[in-house]
Parts: structure tokens; sequence; C-alpha cells
């Protein structure tokens, strides 16, 4: 294991999402929450319980929610709204595309449940196209953090960023492995470990099978570099730049369709800016379908076992 990088207890990144909430609006009277009849399982309640006056409960009409939450953002309010992000994103794309993205309004697109690791759910729930959906969108800012810690700290950075969010985040208890006092900077990427022979590009869950990954490589003499996207968008494509240059060879890993993720964002700035021999961790055209969170990244080609191979598929391209 990378030494400062520590799993210090397995947390969901739903229950980061929820603490980041409950801090920000203890500071900030403006900020309001609306949920989908889900405040629990989007760790809405704690907020519900401490600003019963600034709870929303809109039901199973989640279109309307987002509308409902424009309005308020449109009068002055920090809107959070939050339901499953199978939800968030497809079920209401219309609303968020015309009352959010086009408007320019303050909402906060709270997104849980994302990807494959809803599991026993099975596929109708498991939405694996969202960050594409999201990040087409003109204005929409999209963030896919990697545990509990990085889940609270882009909470409380998205409330106080004026515009419109997407944050995706996750339903299962995952490592906790992020410094508890690092502040995310929405579009600023974070180098976990330098190297020279390969980079890993990796976002949410799939931060820490890369950093397995990474771990395994190091033994094995590949000098590796771990980049943590937590933004897809805007990107940082001076972090992706610099590392492919350094490295010339990418790695991409996301918990997301191979189409339209941050593999396609790479490499579309790579395409343009430094053409570099590219591999993509992804799911690749299918439908989820249901099992243990652990077990879908295996059968999907998504946990450290698969990064490690396209590092090594990878290097062997340059």
């Amino acid at each position: 294991m990378i030494e400062q990088y520590k799993n210090t207890g397995h947390k969901d990144t739903r229950s980061g999402f929820g603490a980041g909430l409950l801090e920000a609006a203890n500071a900030n009277p403006n900020i309001v929450a609306l949920c989908a009849d889900l405040k629990e399982s989007v760790k809405m309640d704690a907020f519900a319980t401490a600003f019963p006056k600034r709870f929303f409960q809109c039901g199973i009409a989640e279109a309307n929610m987002i509308n409902v939450a424009a309005g308020m953002a449109l009068s002055g309010k920090i809107s959070f709204a939050g339901t499953f992000a199978v939800f968030a994103s497809g079920r209401v794309y219309d609303q968020i595309r015309q009352s959010v993205a086009y408007s320019g309004t303050n909402v906060k697109i709270a997104a849980s449940h994302a990807g494959l690791t809803v599991g026993e759910d099975g596929a109708t729930h498991q939405i694996l196209e969202d960050i594409g959906m999201m990040k087409m969108l003109p204005h929409m800012v999209v963030i896919n953090p990697c545990d509990f810690n990085q889940t609270k700290a882009a909470t409380q950075a998205i409330a106080a960023y004026n515009g419109p969010v997407y944050l995706r985040y996750g339903r299962p208890p995952v490592p906790n492995f992020t410094p508890a006092n690092q502040p995310l900077e929405i579009g600023k990427a974070i180098i976990m470990h330098e190297g020279s022979d390969v980079t890993i590009f990796a976002t949410g869950h799939l931060v820490w099978e890369a950093l397995l990954a990474t771990t395994q490589l190091l033994q094995e003499g590949l000098s590796v570099e771990l980049i943590n996207i937590h933004t897809i968008k805007p990107l940082d494509k001076k972090a992706v730049v610099t590392s492919a240059a350094k490295t010339r060879a990418v790695v991409t890993a996301e918990e997301h369709m191979k189409t339209g993720g941050l593999g396609d964002s790479i490499a579309q700035v790579l395409a343009c800016e430094l053409p570099t021999p590219m591999e993509y961790v992804a799911v690749d055209d299918r439908f989820g379908q249901s099992g243990k969170p652990a077990e879908m990244l295996a059968a999907y080609g998504l946990d450290s076992r698969h990064i490690i191979a396209a590092a090594k598929k990878v290097v062997g391209k340059k």
C-alpha cells in the first residue's frame, strides 16, 4: 500500500454527502434540501432533523423536485436535490437540461447509489451512463469523489460554488483512505503517487482499486503515476497532459460505461494535444445485473486485477 493512503475503515460515500451537507448548512442558512421520498437512503435525514423548515419532501416526483429546486435557486437559495442517480439523471434529464443547465441555476444534484456497486438492486438501478449525460450539458460541473472524506469535502466545495453541479456518489461501505482535512478544489486533480512508466487516472470507487493496483505494480518494478480525478468536468487538462507527456502510457479507470465517461474525456484531450497509448477500465456496452458490489466489479472487469493488466498492456504499446 502507498504509505500515506491507508484504509481507516469502511464508510459509504452517501454518508460523506450527508455529513458535508449538514456542516455546510450550519454555516450557510441559504442552503435548502429537497428529496424524492428517499431522505434516509441518500442521507438527508440529519439535515431534515436539524433544519425542518429548510427541508422539502417532494415525494416520488423527481421532475417536479428539479423544477422546484431551480425555482428556489432563482429566489437566492442554494438547492440540493437528492435521489438515486438513476432517477437523478435519466428520469429528469429534460428538467435538468432546461431548468438547471440552460438556465444556469444554483442547483446541486445529489445523485446517490450510482454505478454497479448498487449491487443487489440490479440493472434497472445501476446507472452507468450518467457521467456522459451530465458532462455534455453546458454549465454543468460533474464531480465523482472516491470515499467518505472526499465526498464530504466535495459537498462543502459545491455548496460554495455558484452554478449547476452533478455530484455522484455510492451506496456500499468502501475504504476511507483520503486525508480527513484534505479540501477538494473543483477542477483540480490530485496526484497520489508520482511515476514515469504509466499513468493511471481513476475516479470514484475505482480510485481505491487503482491504489491497490499501483501498490502491486510498484512491487513488480513498474513506476506508476496515480492521479485521482474527482472532477470529471471541468477536467484538469494540464494534469492530464503533463502526466501523459512524462509516462507516454495511460490507463483510465471508472465505474461507468466506457462510452462517454472519464476515459473519453481524457482521450479527447490527448487526441488534440498529445496522442498517447491508452487503455480503458470501464464497462463495455453492457447493462448491470444483480450481485454483491465486489463481485460486480470483478465480473465487469473493474477491479485492481484488471487495472494491473491494463497498465501492463499499455506499457507494452510504447
